[in-house]
């Protein structure tokens, strides 16, 4: 006779993927000479269930990220009693920009000015990174390469955003480390005209050592510590 085991209990499947997840950054950091505490693991839990990110609050997990805006929005409503921070993560419409700015703490993919204009505030301040396409393909979320420092100098322009750094996703086609090394290197650029954006957002559940190698400071991790998403419609 088997014994189910709570969600939250330190022996439950939840809980030693986020701990594994959590050895293996450590792991990571002290190969780079970093100190674990440098780093912010965002918990994705696209398609998950509020209930799960329930109990991710009760193991401790305080930064979560979504990267759909009705599902985003839904949740957050939900777990209003939690002490979250959310990050918004995925590509964001223009026209959603202030739905969004009215629960997420972070939004992770500011990639052009319409944007920028549609996130403007003179009432508070959103924490931002400015996303960057490592593809050729323009359909691809993030700014290109050339209007990286345009896109920048517009944000820093702008009341009501700050910007905490930048963001970029590793392409499937190319070395992930070398893909991170790019990344490192913009965040140099942007560092030039804003000395006070630091953070680098990059590397998720398959590829957040070679990122913390490069000097990732948040980490977008999912299925890693979620386990496979349900099916969705």
């Amino acid at each position: 006779m088997t014994t189910s085991t709570s969600p939250t209990s330190s022996s439950s499947p939840l809980a030693e993927r986020l701990q594994a997840v959590r050895a293996g950054i450590a792991d990571a950091a002290r190969a780079a000479g970093r100190a674990p505490e440098e780093l912010t693991t965002i918990v994705v839990t696209k398609f998950h269930p509020a209930s799960l990110v329930r109990d991710l609050a009760a193991l401790g997990v305080r930064d979560v990220g979504e990267n759909r805006h009705q599902e985003a929005q839904a949740k957050a409503a939900e777990l209003a009693d939690l002490d979250l921070r959310w990050h918004f993560v995925g590509q964001l419409q223009s026209k959603k920009a202030r739905q969004v700015r009215a629960y997420a703490d972070v939004i992770h993919s500011v990639d052009r000015i319409s944007l920028v204009e549609a996130l403007r505030s003179e009432d508070s301040d959103i924490e931002c990174f400015v996303q960057l396409n490592l593809t050729t393909d323009p359909a691809r979320g993030g700014v290109s390469d050339r209007d990286l420092e345009p896109l920048v100098e517009r944000i820093l322009d702008t009341p009501g955003l700050r910007l905490l750094g930048v963001m970029a996703v590793a392409p499937m086609d190319e070395d992930a480390r070398r893909a991170f090394e790019r990344v490192r290197a913009a965040s140099s650029r942007v560092r030039s005209l804003a000395p006070e954006a630091t953070k680098i957002s990059a590397g998720m559940s398959q590829d957040y050592a070679n990122a913390i190698a490069e000097g990732a400071t948040h980490l977008r991790i999912g299925t890693a510590i979620t386990g496979n998403r349900p099916e969705h419609g």
